[in-house]
């Protein structure tokens, strides 16, 4: 099947940085802008025109680095062209989230515009391989004559896995965005690589944009490698635009900072999902009554990504892989169903242990509780062990690490963090109770020995004491105070100039100041009455405004303060437009109400 379709004309502000400063830099935000949308801005450090036209209107030329600014990127390059000279036999070895999988989606759709077919994707199966690359895989590898092994967000500290390939005559390209493991005999900034071809991680060389996900970091090659090889493959220019729906998939759903180069890439990634041709996307976004054309961040952090995921913790990853690389419409409709399917099997799992966490903590006295929580469960699937730890993480705010036993009965599990300390560095500082570990500043996934699980907790609240953050502030900012006048379309319009929304980039709340709750309603999936929609009003100059609000997953005891009909209260919240069954409607969504 070939995909056929006008391509949105990613340069249409022609205006270029030197343009703007020439033309803006004397005019204050104040001229330029509305009154809400310069408070907005100014919130976020953009004072003058010239940065604020930089943000609200990313350009893909002039906002996307250089791909050949990241080191071993023109290796990387010339080591897949030869092998697609000689016809080697390449894998794709990609994490089982949603950012290896949507990246490995990227890899494919360069080797398809290539027309080179001598390659496998493998993806690990999360409850029985674990994270990373593994022994008995590359050991298969060898046996299948694979010459060249090419790894997406991970393996950046596979020391041992990538030196065992080499012995195997196995090149191995890593791609990746995680930190490696920091060599601890050797001064601060030493770390221990993994001697691989060639490393294409930001966090290892100069490469300017330090944050981009794993799939961003694939699609930083597929440009580079687009760029330095198109005219030898007959590859049309900007080809890799059309793979900006994965990586903004993935940006937005790995909670990397919607800043930088990560902003252009979800700005334009969102452009491109919304006029996606890609058959499984438009399965799934169906199923869910989602209208693409109207997609937002919100849509896919909540929705979409969920149920990838539910693949690897419920069923088999390669189930999500061929969603979204498939061109067979039957088939995409049939994964559609089943990802939704094993979703709701996931909540229900995740509610039960969630339920068996609440009574063994609820029993821990005060001096029971220690700075770290480390609690676990034989039986507890080992896949949505990080659902688990963030949910914890959320109530208890406190690091939080969440075991079970996988399929060949080892410890392993997920850790989350609530800032008060990095979560690589409470591991590597502790890392003589571990066999393995890995991951980001608040996330990230372990190995224990059967005998050490019961001293986990001990040394690790042993440890924060040292690698604790001083002076964490847990008060919900806001950026404006207003009255529920400001709840119109038109602010909404100005609040959207400024998506996509997320980390770094959060969507702005609202503070209203002795609303009254008018009314309070449950509802719910099959009158499950598990959401929360409340009306409030306020009378400002003799006219009463009201909105309504919603909360979902709430109920009356959710918040800082008792919810009562009449009683007024002081309500934090974000603007919200739902389209739900093509209905129109704005409203708010409850941050909190104190």
């Amino acid at each position: 099947m070939t995909w056929r379709f006008s391509f949105y004309n990613f340069t249409k502000n022609a205006i270029s940085h030197e343009y703007i400063i020439a033309n803006y830099v004397k005019i204050s935000l104040m001229q330029k802008y509305g009154d809400l949308l310069r408070t907005l801005l100014e919130k976020r450090g953009i004072t003058d025109v010239v940065q604020a036209e930089i943000f609200l209107n990313p350009d893909y030329k002039r906002d996307l680095h250089d791909p050949f600014l990241m080191h071993d990127m023109e290796k990387a390059c010339v080591r897949i062209f030869e092998a697609m000279e000689a016809k080697e036999k390449i894998v794709i070895y990609a994490d089982y989230d949603c950012d290896g999988i949507p990246g490995a989606v990227i890899m494919q759709d360069l080797f398809k515009e290539i027309n080179y077919k001598n390659y496998e994707v493998y993806i690990p199966q999360r409850n029985s391989e674990g994270y990373g690359l593994n022994m008995e895989a590359i050991k298969g590898f060898a046996l299948s004559n694979v010459k060249l092994l090419i790894t997406i967000d991970l393996g950046i500290t596979a020391v041992a896995e990538v030196a065992q390939a080499s012995v195997a005559g196995i090149d191995v390209i890593i791609t990746d965005h995680h930190l490696p493991r920091q060599n601890l005999s050797d001064d601060e900034f030493a770390f221990d690589l993994p001697r691989a071809y060639a490393i294409l991680n930001p966090k290892v060389d100069n490469y300017p944009e330090k944050m981009l996900c794993g799939a961003g970091v694939i699609f930083k090659f597929a440009q580079g490698f687009i760029k330095k090889y198109n005219e030898y493959f007959k590859i049309k220019d900007g080809a890799e635009k059309w793979m900006l729906d994965m990586a903004g998939l993935a940006t937005l759903s790995d909670m990397v900072p919607l800043t930088g180069e990560n902003r252009t890439i979800a700005y334009f990634g969102m452009k491109v999902f919304k006029r996606s041709p890609r058959p499984g996307l438009q399965k799934l976004l169906a199923k869910m009554n989602i209208d693409q054309k109207y997609l937002s961040e919100d849509d896919i952090g909540f929705m979409v990504t969920p149920r990838l995921n539910a693949a690897s913790r419920m069923d088999d990853p390669m189930r999500a892989f061929e969603l979204l690389s498939t061109e067979d419409e039957s088939h995409a409709g049939v994964l559609a169903d089943h990802l939704s399917k094993i979703n709701d099997e996931r909540k229900v799992v995740v509610k039960g242990i969630m339920r068996e966490v609440n009574k063994k903590l609820e029993k821990r006295s005060h001096e029971e509780m220690k700075e770290v929580i480390v609690i676990g469960n034989p039986e507890w699937r080992v896949g949505i062990l990080g659902l688990v730890a963030g949910k914890i993480c959320d109530e208890y705010k406190k690091p939080v690490f969440v075991w079970g036993k996988d399929e060949n009965d080892c410890i392993k599990g997920s850790c989350r963090s609530d800032g008060s300390a990095s979560i690589v560095e409470l591991m590597t500082a502790t890392s003589e109770s571990f066999i393995d570990f890995g991951g980001h500043e608040l996330a990230g996934g372990f190995a224990v020995h059967n005998e050490k699980i019961h001293f986990l907790e001990e040394a690790l609240s042993a440890t924060f004491n040292k690698v604790k953050r001083e002076n964490i502030k847990s008060a919900v900012i806001y950026d404006v105070k207003s009255d529920l006048s400001v709840v119109s379309m038109q602010n909404w319009k100005e609040i959207e100039k400024m998506s996509p929304f997320g980390l770094a980039n959060l969507k702005p709340v609202f503070l209203f100041e002795g609303v009254k709750i008018e009314k309070i309603k449950k509802f719910g999936k099959n009158g499950s009455g598990e959401h929360l929609e409340i009306i409030f009003s306020d009378a400002q100059g003799g006219k009463q405004n009201k909105a309504k609000a919603i909360s979902f997953f709430s109920n009356h005891d959710s918040f800082k303060t008792s919810l009562t009909e009449g009683e007024n209260v002081n309500l934090l919240a974000t603007f919200d437009l739902s389209r739900f069954r093509g209905r129109e409607e704005l409203r708010l969504r409850i941050v909190d109400i104190i």
